[in-house]
Parts: structure tokens; sequence; C-alpha cells
């Protein structure tokens, strides 16, 4: 994790070593973290954006090597355009302008009708914060060298309904019509984007799901876990590392061509 220093210009026309730049949202735990130990060790820079400084420190201790460079910290609420354009243009002035960026930030969670209805919340972070993210990275794209990537993680709530979760399926959904609209938008200027729909992947969140559907069950915590994977025929959560090898992939430099679709990981759960 870098302190302040001189601020660093990057050229990579002038200079093809240098390290390519990837900001991740929801960067502290599960699958943000995750994807930030893949890019890293496939050697890119990194500005890991989040709201808790201690959970995104966390993910750089794992990252950053004896040289404690190529790793920035931006503390930002994304729901907060201004936040994040003035938590970016820190990190882009030390580690260079963006080449790819995963918005992966998200709630989770039921809502119900009523005084307390967290729908308009659930839009705020899950639609309008990626919104607000995108439009932010686009802001700090390096210069037009060739394809750069923006990734959107959604969610297989995007593919099915589930009752009591009308704002986390319709934020969902709503980021797979942004996808194809920014795709059709960028693709002018090789910006390849491109939403990942995971099903159940080994998350706090999914853990906090399933402990939710054992309350309504009113059975134990392994019992729902049965009952949620007896409907997944590979009959198994993803692991947050899955997630992240496959974002990897397509920002990667391999996956030319593929831009404003949805790709869906979830071991079978929605065909």
């Amino acid at each position: 994790m870098t302190s302040d220093h001189e601020e660093t210009h990057r050229d990579p026309n002038a200079d093809p070593a240098v390290k390519r730049h990837a900001l991740v949202t929801g960067a502290g735990t599960g699958i943000g973290r995750a994807t930030a130990a893949r890019l890293r060790r496939d050697g890119w820079n990194l500005t890991l954006m989040g709201r808790s400084r201690s959970t995104l420190g966390e993910t750089a201790d794992l990252l950053t090597d004896d040289s404690g460079t190529g790793v920035e910290l931006a503390v930002a609420d994304i729901t907060d355009r201004a936040a994040i354009d003035t938590a970016l243009a820190r990190s882009v002035a030390r580690l260079g302008p963006l080449d790819a960026v995963v918005a992966n930030s998200g709630q989770g969670g039921p809502n119900h009708p009523g005084p307390n209805d967290r729908f308009a919340d659930l839009v705020a972070v899950n639609l309008v914060g990626t919104y607000n993210t995108l439009r932010a990275g686009q802001e700090v794209l390096a210069p037009d060298t060739g394809p750069r990537h923006f990734v959107v993680v959604a969610s297989i709530l995007a593919r099915i309904g589930v009752p009591g979760y009308t704002g986390y399926c319709a934020s969902k959904t709503g980021l797979l019509g942004l996808v194809r609209a920014l795709a059709m938008e960028l693709a002018p200027e090789e910006v390849m984007v491109n939403a990942v729909c995971p099903g159940w992947v080994d998350t706090e969140m999914a853990r906090a799901g399933i402990a939710d559907m054992a309350t309504e069950m009113e059975v134990g915590y392994e019992q729902a876990l049965a009952v949620a994977m007896s409907e997944v025929p590979l009959g198994r959560m993803s692991a947050p590392e899955d997630i992240a090898a496959f974002i990897a992939w397509l920002i990667g430099g391999e996956a030319r061509g593929i831009t404003g679709q949805t790709l869906d990981i979830n071991n079978g759960a929605w065909m």
C-alpha cells in the first residue's frame, strides 16, 4: 500500500512493461477480495475501493510485496459520485489511468412493504452506485491504446425472481440493461462492458441469505443450506476465486469481441 509520494505518469505506448491499473470496488471481502488477489497475481496495479478502511487494509495486506507499491486504498461510498471522483483522482495520480473497472460493490438482503422498506436503498447502492462507479471510471480511463474493460458483478437474481427480494432483483436486473446500453455507447472507444451473474457464492452475503432462509423455514442453518443446494444441479456453491478467475480472463486480453454480454456462473442453477 503506497503512502504519499511524487506523482507518477503512465505512458503505455512508451513503456509496455508498465503495469495495467484496475479499480475493484467492494474489495474488502468476498468476490472483490478474491478478484483483487487474482489480478495482483496476474501483475495488475490495483485501486481497492470500499466503505471500510479496515477491511480494505486487510485485503491490501494480502496483496502487497515488500515494496508496498502498486496497491492504493480508496475509501468511498459508491452512492456519492463526488467521493468516488476524489478517491480516484488520488489513485490515478499515483498508479496512472485505469485500464479496467470491476464494479463489484453491492448490498443484499430482503425488503418488505412498509415504513422500513429497503427498496430505494438497494437500488441506490446496487444500480445507481454502479452507474456512478462506471462513469467515474470512464473519466480516468487510459488513453485509447487498446481494449479497456468494465465488468459489473450482478447476480443470478437478475435472471430469476425471489419473493421478498424485490429490491435486490430489480436493482441487479437493471444492471444488465445498463451494461448493454453502455457497451453500445463505449464500443467506438474500444471499451468492453460486460456483466457477470454469480449464483450462490461462499461469501458473507450468501451465508446471511442462508441464515435468513433458515429463520423463515424454522430450521437449522445446515438444513436450509441443503435445501438451497438441492436446487443447484452441481449441488454446490462457487468459491469467490471461481468468479475472480472469470473476471481476470474477461479483462486479461483473451476475451476480445465479448461486450454487452451477461455471463453466468451458477453451477447450473439457471440455464
